[in-house]
């Protein structure tokens, strides 16, 4: 390759591979946008002509540009701040945001992004990099400036934090996991009849404050009472994904999959929903440990 247009025809054959990477470190599609047109300007300054494998090439200065990205959000203890449509709007007719559009079409999980956010940098790119773009630790380490060993460590870290190990109970999980699942589908669709089936006669709906509008109690009880109300909230079901919450299956509410509420959901021996907690206060939310449910080995 020698000409500049070869090597924008090249970028543009790969571009959605680099921003898939980019929007995997960042959970922003603004930012992952940002370090695309920087991996852009990087490689068209750069000596390319050598070049042989231009893939691996244009995702480690992608990879390069986002991991600094990372680092400075890091260090400011700032996160990404896209712009959210109303919470509230049970229609669910406001435009999605670039990050609900890019969630919608990519093969990235809305659960994932979430625990990914509760990962140090460098133990994201390395986990991002390695196992779910195939990235040899050789060249993560080298853009981490680490060892390759050190980078597969990282990963290996990063690995464990996002799932949980064995239940000690396997079956109840699973079917707890099940449980969540439907009563999420159901709320997703406002679908009475189904919430009235998986909560018992007597559930509890507690919520931090700061999550429901003036006038919404904190507490309701009373399946009749809780499942009308959940048709309020469909819009942010729409953004809820299950997740393993302290162990247990729960739900996150994540729009543009950022967290900003998670449920504990409360399943008695009688295979029905008995409390939801609702919790939304930053620092409740901190000391929570968010992991990918998965198949117990």
């Amino acid at each position: 390759m020698s000409t500049m247009d070869d090597l924008a025809e090249q970028f543009e054959a790969h571009r959605r591979h680099l921003h898939a990477v980019a929007f995997h470190l960042l959970g922003s599609s603004v930012d992952a946008d940002d370090a695309v047109q920087s991996a852009w300007l990087k490689a068209s300054g750069a000596d390319f002509a050598a070049v042989d494998n231009m893939a691996g090439w244009l995702t480690t200065i992608t990879a390069r540009t986002a991991v600094d990205q990372l680092r400075t959000r890091a260090r400011r203890a700032e996160l990404p701040l896209p712009e959210t449509a109303d919470p509230d709007d049970a229609r669910g007719s406001v435009a999605p945001t670039a990050d609900e559009e890019v969630l919608r079409t990519e093969a990235v999980s809305r659960a994932l992004l979430v625990v990914l956010d509760r990962l140090s940098p460098a133990q994201r790119a390395a986990f991002v990099l390695h196992d779910l773009f195939d990235v040899p630790f050789e060249q993560i380490g080298d853009l981490l400036d680490r060892s390759p060993d050190a980078a597969k460590k990282l990963a290996s870290r990063a690995r464990a934090r996002l799932h949980a190990g064995p239940a000690a109970e396997p079956r109840r999980r699973a079917e707890h996991l099940q449980i969540v699942t439907a009563f999420l589908a159901a709320s997703r669709g406002g679908d009475i009849p189904a919430l009235l089936e998986l909560l018992a006669p007597d559930v509890v709906r507690r919520v931090d404050p700061e999550l429901v509008p003036a006038g919404v109690p904190t507490e309701m009880r009373g399946a009749a009472d809780v499942a009308t109300e959940t048709r309020r909230f469909t819009f942010r079901a729409r953004t809820g994904a299950v997740l393993l919450i302290d162990g247990a299956p729960g739900i996150a509410i994540a729009p543009a999959g950022r967290l900003l509420a998670v449920l504990r959901i409360g399943v008695g021996d009688d295979g029905r929903i008995h409390t939801i907690d609702i919790a939304g206060e930053p620092d409740r939310l901190r000391l929570m440990t968010l992991q990918l449910p998965g198949t117990d080995r």
